[in-house]
C-alpha cells in the first residue's frame, strides 16, 4: 500500500487547481466571444447560456454561464 505524503497531496491539489482554472479560462474566452458577436448582431444570447438568463452585465452573465458549464463537467 502506497503512503500519501503531504507533498504528493499538495502537488495533486495544485495540478487539479491549474487544470480547473485552465478549463475556466478557455471556456470564458469562448463564451465571451460568442456573447460579444451576438451582442454586436443584436441577438438575444443570454437564453443560449444556462445561468446567464437573468443577468444584466455581459461579463457577469458570461461568468455565470461558465460556472454553470463547469458544474456540469463533474
Amino acid at each position: 500500500m502506497q503512503q500519501i505524503t503531504d507533498e504528493s497531496l499538495h502537488e495533486s491539489v495544485k495540478t487539479d487547481s491549474i487544470t480547473y482554472y485552465s478549463i475556466f479560462a478557455v471556456s470564458f474566452v469562448v463564451f465571451l466571444a460568442i456573447a460579444l458577436i451576438a451582442q454586436v448582431l443584436f441577438l438575444r444570447w443570454r437564453s443560449w447560456f444556462p445561468g446567464a438568463e437573468g443577468g444584466k452585465t455581459l461579463i457577469g452573465d458570461v461568468k455565470a454561464a461558465v460556472y454553470t458549464f463547469m458544474s456540469q463537467l463533474t
